[in-house]
């Protein structure tokens, strides 16, 4: 198996908007989700998950409210706002040109 990539910095609130842009879930799921969806590349570890949900919640592109989880347990579930919806275009965008600038140094000259 291969090992597992390092996010780089500001990439991890961008695929957590993702996640959460098909719909709320608590933290625990959109770890899994981004694990499970990058073929097992990225764990994504709680001591920088929850942070940067909070981070986006300060931003406002994310609500939170208490819910109860499949395992009938407590869980704080989080969505992504309007504000967060669109941030989320916009830093989709800016990926694309920075993924795109990259790949061009990369090619053979």
């Amino acid at each position: 198996m291969p090992r597992s990539l390092d996010l780089l910095q500001g990439t991890l609130d961008l695929l957590v908007l993702r996640t959460l842009a098909w719909g709320p879930m608590h933290g625990y799921t959109v770890a899994r989700l981004i694990k499970d969806r990058s073929g097992k590349m990225f764990l994504v570890e709680e001591g920088a998950l929850y942070p940067a949900l909070h981070r986006l919640e300060r931003k406002g592109w994310v609500a939170s409210e208490w819910g109860v989880s499949e395992n009938k347990r407590r869980a704080r579930y989080y969505q992504l706002t309007p504000a967060g919806r669109s941030a989320l275009r916009s830093e989709l965008a800016d990926w694309q040109r920075y993924t795109k600038a990259v790949d061009g140094v990369l090619q053979p000259a």
